[in-house]
């Protein structure tokens, strides 16, 4: 479980019953809670093209057999439909089941193939998340931010900008100015 530890004082906002409490007294803050996207800075990352287009690569290859493995099942599969009249009950029978088998492979491949691809691309992208996780960390203690929070997918559909700050373009930098 991964839990979020934070020792820091974060300042009161002014309560909304409060009749001296104003906008303001709250853009007075030093803001304390940063935000950023974080798959527009991963995707900034030079890193990223070049594991995207390995990916590709390696995508293209597993993509080039399973069609090389379908095709090759499909004339099997047509060569018996033409022929199967002629076949005695016990070949027939045989030539179903090396059919059936070689279907079986077929899907089993085609699932090991999307593992191995998800696999792969999240050792590959291992070392890029700790970077950028270090680079957020770094900027966050750099600024006194307390909270970092991930803009993506609407997750936090308003941050009031008298407390927060945009860090992406900090992040960004430090991961340009220190590769």
């Amino acid at each position: 479980m991964v839990g979020l530890w934070c020792n820091a004082q974060v300042p009161a906002l002014p309560n909304d019953n409060d009749s001296t409490s104003s906008l303001s007294s709250i853009s007075s803050l030093k803001p304390f809670i940063g935000y950023l996207s974080y798959d527009a800075v991963l995707r900034s990352m030079a890193q990223y093209d070049t594991l995207q287009v390995k990916m590709g690569e390696l995508r293209r290859a597993y993509d080039k057999e399973m069609k090389r493995v379908e095709d090759e099942f499909n004339q099997k599969y047509e060569l018996f439909l033409e022929e199967r009249a002629q076949y005695p009950r016990t070949i027939l029978l045989k030539r179903q089941q090396e059919l059936q088998d070689m279907m079986q492979q077929n899907v089993n491949f085609k699932n090991e193939s999307r593992r191995e691809l998800q696999r792969t691309e999240q050792e590959a992208m291992a070392p890029l998340r700790i970077r950028l996780a270090e680079a957020i960390a770094a900027v966050a203690r750099e600024e006194g931010l307390v909270l970092v929070v991930n803009t993506d997918a609407d997750a936090c559909p308003f941050i009031e900008p008298a407390v927060s700050t945009n860090i992406e373009p900090m992040v960004r930098q430090r991961l340009t100015t220190n590769p």
